[in-house]
């Protein structure tokens, strides 16, 4: 059985992988300062997106990205304006906050490999079993 930390992890590693071969640069992970943290940070042309990974084995908890409260949202978008006052460099940016959204088979989570469908506001990533993930693109 995966740890919480573990599946964290893994979770962080494949939307980072998925997010690069879309075209994005990873900015930060796991940025935190005194206001909290937030899972990725990462630009695609002049949008700046803070996203927040929720990764879960099953479904009995409901979708990962139902876990996200609106607590959690104003704590991401504090730290999102603490980000962005103490890097002058992406103050004409746009910004965005999303939910990466990740359903792995507990078993199979060692072999993960993103793909690059990058076609639908729904994108769909695959582990080398076949196991699918979904990337739900979510603006607070």
């Amino acid at each position: 059985m995966i740890k919480n930390k573990a599946l964290g992890k893994i979770g962080e590693d494949a939307a980072s992988s998925y997010l690069s071969s879309s075209g994005y640069i990873i900015i930060e992970k796991n940025y935190s300062c005194k206001l909290g943290e937030i899972d990725i940070i990462a630009k695609k042309g002049r949008d700046l997106v803070f996203i927040e990974v929720k990764t879960r084995t099953n479904l009995s908890y409901g979708y990962p990205e139902e876990s996200v409260s609106r607590y959690k949202i104003k704590k991401i978008k504090n730290v999102a304006k603490f980000f962005i006052i103490n890097n002058n460099s992406f103050s004409d940016f746009n910004y965005r906050f999303d939910v990466i959204s990740i359903i792995i088979d507990k078993y199979m989570a060692d072999n993960i490999v993103c793909s690059d469908d990058i076609n639908s506001d729904i994108k769909k990533i695959y582990s080398s079993n076949g196991s699918k993930f979904e990337h739900i693109k979510n603006a607070f």
